[in-house]
């Protein structure tokens, strides 16, 4: 003999279950799993349904609910619940117009008893004749059709009107977002992006909170099931982590994103993404904005097709440093660097004429060594602080203070060697230059500022014109966009009044 046994999570207030602090604290019900036999009703077993340290008595979730839109309980609709109505009633209609239309096509009727049809039983061949004997002597007097009438228009328009409305709440309008993409405005095409896919976003987001409630439940299961080591060797890490890994630290959800729904809401953002890069490359990476439209486009090995990206600065011997400067390269000062030795480098540098003539370089050079000077001052001053128990002291306890002083300490000896290095370049420049070189030399250097002066002003105004190019494309470009849009809005009304007026001209032939 068979039983039916039911597990049912419920919530019940069972005193024999507590203990007598508990049960003068509370009168509440608290979850259970309580499994019956159906037939007989006969208790099985009673689990309580709730840790056993949780004072706050939390039900222990073991279902997942997918929901496609939120219920009236605890169930939620489906997609057959909100649209199962429209799509048998479009199904209804559309087969009424099809039988209207059959039944006109080829007419049914009467005849007389009387009348005889040679070879009745098959059907008449276009352009065939046959010999009828009509006893009244007029055939059409022998038959009456029944009064079929075409398919109604009142009909058809409900038909289109379903389907329209099952469109619309299932999120399948037409967003038309693939075409004229270049010249498309932003906003715009986010806006109709937004628009069309609202419904389907929200029902994303409804799938993705209940695949992080699943995934919760399996890192639960998983932290109290699973054995205390892993039973293989794990490459740079211990094998005594195994239950660990799911105790509650770490939270196991989803990669993906709740917000985007599409590949084409994804390809979308990630190409808005680079025409506001595009707009304004100095502050932005553009590296990084291809690389993610590369990524939304499903893209493999965008290494090979994209360029490596810039890397970042490595320290360099003073040599070097003195050759990047003669490019025009931007130079970096790192901490671990000795810092005496590329100061000297750099000043010793500095007195040769090819960067006494170039002004650019110069000055590149003396901010190079500027930013020697800061790492080392701050240097000097954490090997002091290091020294002095009672600035460590206030270090840990005065932070702020502490970081005041700090700056102020920094501050001085910059500025006493800042000092320093002023003196000897002007002792070093005093004993080896004769007053006239020197004046020549300085002369020079005027006409070398000069002509530096004008290239900058040719390259300023050449920059100006190209953003005011640049602005007038852009203006133009807003204008032909907005006269597209116009167009566009414009010529939806004309089609609505083409259907409004065919629609009356129908109900007037009928």
């Amino acid at each position: 003999m068979g039983y039916s046994v039911l597990e049912m999570h419920v919530d019940l207030d069972l005193e024999e279950y507590l203990g007598d602090a508990d049960r003068e604290a509370r009168n509440v019900k608290v979850p259970y799993i309580v499994t019956v036999v159906e037939n007989t009703g006969q208790v099985l077993s009673i689990y309580r349904n709730y840790r056993a340290d949780d004072s706050k008595y939390r039900r222990i979730e073991y279902f997942v609910h997918y929901k496609f839109l939120p219920g009236l309980g605890f169930y939620g609709f489906g997609l057959t619940h909100m649209i199962g109505g429209l799509s048998r009633t479009a199904t209804e209609a559309l087969r009424q117009l099809l039988d209207a239309g059959t039944l006109s096509t080829l007419p049914a009727g009467f005849k007389s008893r009387g009348m005889r049809v040679r070879d009745d039983d098959q059907p008449i061949q276009p352009g065939e004749f046959r010999d009828v004997d009509a006893p009244g002597g007029n055939i059409k007097d022998q038959f009456q059709l029944l009064p079929f009438k075409e398919p109604s228009t009142t009909l058809f328009n409900l038909l289109g009107f379903v389907v329209q409305a099952g469109q619309k709440f299932a999120a399948i309008t037409n967003m038309d977002t693939g075409n004229d993409m270049q010249n498309r405005a932003v906003g715009t095409t986010i806006a109709l992006l937004e628009r069309g896919s609202r419904v389907m976003s929200a029902i994303h987001k409804r799938c993705y909170y209940g695949l992080r409630m699943e995934f919760k439940i399996l890192a639960r299961i998983f932290g109290e099931s699973l054995p205390q080591e892993y039973p293989y060797d794990v490459y740079g890490g211990e094998r005594l982590i195994k239950s660990v890994d799911f105790d509650g630290r770490v939270d196991v959800i989803p990669t993906a994103d709740p917000n985007i729904h599409s590949m084409t809401q994804k390809v979308t953002l990630a190409q808005t993404q680079l025409q506001i890069a595009s707009s304004n490359p100095q502050m932005h990476n553009l590296h990084e904005a291809y690389r993610r439209v590369y990524e939304a486009l499903g893209t493999k090995q965008i290494e090979s097709i994209l360029k490596p990206p810039p890397q970042p600065p490595k320290p360099m011997d003073p040599a070097k440093e003195n050759a990047e400067a003669l490019k025009m390269q931007l130079l970096t000062a790192f901490a671990q660097q000795d810092h005496d030795a590329h100061i000297a480098a750099h000043s010793a540098f500095m007195q040769t004429r090819m960067v006494q003539i170039n002004p650019q370089v110069y000055a590149l050079l003396q901010s190079h060594i500027s930013e020697h000077v800061s790492l080392k001052a701050t240097a000097e001053v954490g090997v002091e602080i290091q020294a002095n128990p009672q600035m460590q002291q206030m270090a840990e306890q005065q932070p702020q203070q502490f970081e005041a002083i700090f700056d102020q300490m920094v501050a001085k000896r910059t500025a006493e060697l800042t000092t320093q290095l002023a003196q000897a370049e002007a002792q070093q420049q005093g004993a080896q230059q004769d007053p006239l070189v020197r004046l020549k030399q300085q002369e020079i250097d005027l006409r070398a500022l000069d002509l530096q002066r004008k290239a900058e002003e040719v390259r300023f105004k050449e920059s100006k014109q190209d953003e005011r190019q640049e602005a007038d494309l852009a203006f133009k470009l807003t204008q032909l966009e907005q006269n597209k849009e116009a167009a566009g809005e414009r010529m939806d009304v004309a089609r609505e009044k083409l259907d409004i007026a065919r629609e009356k001209a129908n109900v007037k032939k009928n």
